[in-house]
C-alpha cells in the first residue's frame, strides 16, 4: 500500500525530493493543531483527529511534519496511534528542541543530552526504527550550534536519523548549522503577508533544500473581511486559505506548505488549493497588495 496517487488531489501539487531521496507532494499536512488550545494538551475531539490524519492520506498527503513540543507528545501520540502500521511511501518529519511550561510558552533547548532524548522518546511514541526527516526547532543561544547538530549528526550516523532539518533559523544560521551536518530543509514562518523569511527562502532555493513555510495562511489586516486578499479570493472563487497556499506553490518550487487543522472540512478544503491556478499577473498583483 501507499499513500499516493496520481489522482488525489495532493498529486496536483507537484513534487520534491526532499534530501534527493524522499519524493513527497508538495502539498503537506501539518500535525499541530491536532492538539489542545494552546497547542497544550489533548484535542477536543480526539476522534475528529484521528480522522483528519487519515484523511489526509486518502487525500494524497505523504508528508506529514510534526514535534514532540505538540501538545507536548501528543501529536506524535496520535499519528501512531491513527495511522501505525504506517503505508509506504509517507515521510513523517518530526522536531525536537523546545520544551513547554504551558499553553503558547516555548523555551529552546540544544543541550545534546537532551536532544539525544528526544529522537529517541519520538522514535518509541512514533513507533519508527528511524525517523525519516529529523529538524532542530530552534537554536538555542545557551548552546553552541555546533554542540547541539554534533549530536544530530551521530545519531543520523546510527542509523536512527535519515536527514536532518532546522526550523525558525536565519541565513547565517543556516551557513553555520551546514558546516557541521548535511542540512536538506528548513522550516521557517512565511506567508504571503509575512515574507520576512525572504533571504532564508532563497538561500534554500539555491541550495536545493526543501522549504517548510509554517503558519502558511496569509493574516492581518489585508486578510480582513473585504481586504484584498478577501476580495481577491471571492473572485476566484476560492478562500483566504486556499489562495495563501495555492500561492506558496506558486512562489518556489522548494516550497513544502504543511498547513494544520483539527477538522476534515477544513482539510479538505485546504488540499483543494493545490488545483487553484491564476495568471503571472495576477500572482503579482497580488503580490503587490501583500
Amino acid at each position: 500500500m501507499t499513500v499516493s496517487h496520481d489522482a488525489t488531489p495532493a498529486a496536483a501539487s507537484g513534487s520534491f525530493a526532499i534530501g534527493g531521496d524522499l519524493t513527497v507532494h508538495r502539498l503537506g499536512f501539518g500535525a499541530m493543531r491536532v492538539t489542545g488550545d494552546g497547542i497544550w494538551g489533548e484535542p477536543r475531539d480526539r476522534h475528529e483527529a484521528k480522522a483528519v490524519l487519515r484523511r489526509a492520506l486518502d487525500l494524497g498527503v505523504d508528508l506529514i511534519d510534526t514535534a514532540d513540543s505538540y501538545g507536548p507528545f501528543v501529536s506524535e501520540d496520535l499519528i501512531a496511534e491513527a495511522l501505525h502500521p504506517y503505508p509506504a511511501g509517507l515521510v513523517i518529519a518530526t522536531k525536537g528542541g523546545l520544551t513547554r511550561s504551558g499553553p503558547g510558552q516555548w523555551h529552546a533547548v540544544g543541550r545534546p543530552e537532551y536532544l539525544r532524548q528526544c529522537v529517541e522518546m519520538s522514535l518509541r511514541r512514533l513507533r519508527l526504527d528511524r525517523i525519516d526527516l529529523y529538524q532542530f526547532h530552534r537554536v538555542d543561544l545557551r548552546t553552541p550550534l555546533e554542540e547541539s547538530l554534533g549530536a544530530l549528526g551521530e545519531l543520523q550516523s546510527q542509523g536512527k536519523i535519515r536527514h536532518i532539518g532546522l526550523s525558525n533559523v536565519s541565513t547565517e544560521q543556516l551557513r553555520a548549522a551546514r558546516s557541521v551536518v548535511s542540512v536538506v530543509s528548513v522550516q521557517n514562518r512565511y506567508n504571503l503577508t509575512d515574507r520576512h523569511a525572504e533571504d532564508v527562502l532563497t538561500a534554500c532555493e539555491h541550495a536545493g533544500l526543501g522549504f517548510l513555510p509554517w503558519a502558511p495562511v496569509a493574516g492581518g489586516e489585508l486578510a480582513r473581511p473585504g481586504g484584498p486578499l478577501d476580495e481577491a479570493a471571492r473572485r476566484h472563487g476560492v478562500s483566504i486559505s486556499q489562495l495563501s497556499l495555492a500561492w506558496l506553490l506558486h512562489r518556489s518550487p522548494v516550497m513544502l506548505p504543511i498547513p494544520g487543522t483539527s477538522r476534515v472540512s477544513h482539510l479538505e478544503e485546504n488540499m483543494a488549493a493545490a488545483s487553484v491556478a491564476l495568471r503571472d499577473e495576477e500572482w503579482a498583483a497580488l503580490e503587490r497588495a501583500a
